[in-house]
């Protein structure tokens, strides 16, 4: 893996993306703590994006609050006079409580306060889910419009799939949509599939160490659709677009090779690592062939045509009024926050490793796709907005679930937690939660420099 084998500008785009998203989720869930404290008269000194230790990139005072942007883009706070909270400011709690600050107000105005951010993500996932019904539907690829069956990679083939498979069932569970079964075999922790081979239905066993397995993949190559290798765009700072191939370009064989399907052509370019390969393509019912010089990663500098409807496949659309998107969008949100329950359900129950799973912003940013497309970066805000109310509401010191935590306790027993008690969980809090992203971060880096 080296640096001039990255590609900048896609790398551009999904950061671009990462950051508006990210940006929309922290102010919002910020806003969600800032609004209440407000109402219930409390002073807010700071609201920030991003964290601003020893500088800002921007501020402004406006009124008692200072408006900021931090420079290290792993959230965002409000500053309440008061709070103990990540700034861990004790010079203000030497002092008897002020009317305007937050330990001066009751228990049920402080919980309000410290579940406003969640409140905000909870309600703002919902609100996109909606839109995204709504604007663009639901859109499936039924099973037996898959044309050309799935390509199964080593894993696929372990468990008796072939290239040209469809999957039905998954279990007991018809399948919708044929391009996302990876994805459902892995959340329902399949036992068995059922498959079309050569016009006859057969079920498949599958052994119980595939979800890990999957889990190590991301995924990525099990059971995938197979399609023409047409060339949508073609990389100007590699081999590929100095030898000539173009968008449009059809690739049927590597070397003499027949590479009927994507996923063939990049097997075949894969085996010749840093060597001159012959690219025969097929272009306005021309058939050329052209010499192309493959990197060192075993590439030649293209994307392929991906979009399954310009690929003829029958696209099954299904639309909905604004008034049935409503519920179809607060199922969307149940189903994602379930789905990641399972993630984490995984990662405890051995299905999945924390070390290949877990990540920072960079695995996070690298989920968008390369191109910008608003419904991609719409619905990952919303998983997004789930994912980080959940984790804010668990009861960890330093979350807003710990200080919730600690209050509901005050309003249940009549005692409230010493100041200082409340300023060793936030240092507490504060290390672990330092020590998880260091930790996720190092990760990430460890990937991204030890690519083969």
């Amino acid at each position: 893996m080296t640096l001039l084998a990255i590609n900048w500008a896609t790398v551009g785009i999904k950061a671009a993306q990462f950051v508006l998203s990210f940006s929309i989720l922290v102010v919002l869930h910020e806003l969600g703590h800032f609004l209440p404290a407000k109402w219930f008269k409390c002073r807010v000194e700071k609201f920030y994006l991003f964290f601003n230790p020893g500088f800002s990139l921007a501020k402004k005072k406006i009124g008692e609050t200072e408006w900021g942007l931090g420079w290290i883009p792993f959230g965002g706070y409000v500053k309440i006079s008061g709070m103990i909270d990540e700034s861990m400011d004790k010079e203000q709690l030497k002092l008897p409580p002020q009317p305007y600050e937050f330990r001066a107000k009751k228990p049920w105005q402080r919980l309000i306060i410290m579940l406003g951010g969640v409140t905000v993500n909870v309600l703002l996932a919902i609100i996109i889910f909606i839109g995204i019904t709504w604007v663009w539907g639901d859109e499936n690829l039924k099973p037996l419009e898959t044309k050309y069956g799935l390509a199964v990679d080593s894993i696929g083939k372990s468990v008796g799939l072939k290239d040209g498979d469809i999957i039905l069932k998954v279990d007991t569970s018809v399948v919708k949509d044929e391009s996302s079964v990876t994805k459902k075999i892995i959340l329902s922790e399949a036992k068995t599939i059922t498959i079309l081979r050569d016009g006859k239905d057969s079920v498949l066993q599958l052994p119980e160490t595939l979800i890990r397995q999957l889990n190590k993949e991301k995924g990525l190559g099990f059971a995938e659709l197979r399609f023409p290798c047409i060339v949508d765009t073609v990389d100007k700072k590699l081999p590929a677009y100095t030898a000539g191939l173009k968008k449009g370009d059809q690739i049927i064989a590597v070397n003499n090779q027949p590479t009927q399907f994507h996923h063939l052509v990049m097997q075949e370019i894969k085996k010749y690592k840093n060597k001159t390969v012959q690219i025969k393509i097929v272009r306005n019912a021309d058939t050329l062939v052209l010499p192309i010089k493959t990197t060192d990663e075993g590439r030649i500098g293209f994307a392929p045509v991906a979009n399954y409807s310009k690929l003829g496949f029958k696209i099954d659309t299904v639309t909905y009024t604004f008034a049935q998107s409503v519920p179809k969008g607060l199922s969307r949100c149940f189903v994602t926050l379930q789905n990641y329950l399972t993630g984490i359900k995984q990662l405890f129950s051995g299905k999945a490793n924390p070390n290949e799973s877990l990540g920072s912003v960079i695995s996070i940013g690298s989920v968008f796709p390369g191109v910008w497309d608003w419904q991609s970066f719409w619905t990952l805000t919303a998983i997004f907005s789930i994912i980080l109310a959940f984790m804010n509401v668990l009861p960890i010191p330093a979350l807003d679930g710990g200080h919730a935590l600690f209050t509901i306790v005050e309003m249940v027993t009549g005692r409230k937690p010493s100041d200082k008690f409340m300023e060793y969980a936030q240092t507490v809090g504060m290390v672990l939660l330092l020590g998880l992203m260091a930790y996720a971060l190092g990760l990430d880096f460890f990937r991204l420099f030890h690519k083969s």
